[in-house]
């Protein structure tokens, strides 16, 4: 079981820092999300019971390849995936060329965490079509993959082409989303599943059996697979050996959300020293015992 560092709603200047100690406590990957602003959205956030967002225009949510190269220049173990990017917010070529670079930056230490987003305002931001998202995505992945291989590709209306840097190694390609498109996305594109939601025992066995129906209808039950999901369970060593018998090859935390009132007196709430503090805590008692 791999865990990863979900590093969401962190300030800017922590990252360098969590992504040291993450290495240092032997996480796996280091996740971070991507929004491009913050306005009063129009769309309901489709992740909670009153349809708005959990953060305010005071959140922090850095660049995500730039956060990725400052922090990869640091580390040399850790892996790094936004959790996820909103790849069809954005045009094809910018997308290639910063996963790319990051990849080849971090000797090949980026997963390509990608989903098609929510939030409707973004795309009309950078003025990508909301309606079309899926569609586009399951498009852009294949020319991605392509791009990023060193291949040369051509595009409706532009010469054949192709793009340096590349990385040495194929960048893992994980598909974030609870939807049944996401699932069949994932089975049919992706290299691995991160689930979007906190999942009890209950509601994640029926995405298992979907994913791996899915993957068998693609012709891809015998392929490796990963499936990265948030579980519903405090943190524990043999839960998480029971999760993996089932499938499941790894899961997203965040130790300073579970914080002792002990430790956050101490420490102060939100500060990296409680983050740090509950990362090695959650090392020793955790990781440590996997």
């Amino acid at each position: 079981m791999k865990i990863w560092l979900a590093a969401s709603f962190v300030d800017t200047e922590q990252f360098t820092e969590l992504a040291r100690a993450a290495e240092r406590c032997g996480f796996d990957t280091l996740t971070l999300s991507d929004h491009l602003f913050y306005a009063d959205f129009g769309t309901p956030y489709p992740y909670s019971r009153s349809g708005r967002p959990r953060w305010d225009a005071k959140t922090h949510w850095p660049d995500v390849w730039v956060t990725i190269g400052a922090m990869a220049a640091l580390t040399s173990r850790l892996r790094f995936s936004p959790n996820v990017y909103i790849a069809p917010a954005r045009d094809l070529f910018t997308v290639a060329k910063q996963v790319s670079t990051a990849a080849v930056l971090s000797r090949d230490r980026v997963t390509f965490g990608v989903g098609v987003g929510w939030c409707k305002e973004e795309f009309q931001g950078t003025g990508q079509d909301f309606h079309t998202r899926g569609r586009r995505l399951d498009a852009m992945l294949p020319v991605l993959r392509a791009l990023w291989a060193g291949e040369s590709v051509t595009l409706d209306g532009l010469p054949e082409l192709s793009i340096s840097p590349v990385p040495a190694e194929p960048v893992p390609v994980y598909v974030g989303g609870d939807s049944e498109a996401a699932l069949r996305r994932a089975a049919r594109l992706g290299d691995g599943w991160i689930g979007n939601r906190i999942y009890t025992e209950e509601q994640l066995d029926p995405v298992l059996a979907t994913l791996r129906r899915l993957l068998a209808d693609n012709g891809r039950d015998g392929e490796p697979f990963d499936v990265i999901a948030p579980l519903a369970e405090l943190p524990d060593a043999a839960t998480y050996r029971r999760y993996a018998a089932k499938g499941v090859t790894g899961t997203l935390a965040a130790p300073w959300w579970l914080a002792t009132p002990e430790e956050k007196a101490r420490h102060g709430e939100g500060t990296l020293e409680l983050k740090l503090a509950t990362m090695e805590r959650f090392a020793e008692e955790v990781i440590g015992k996997l």
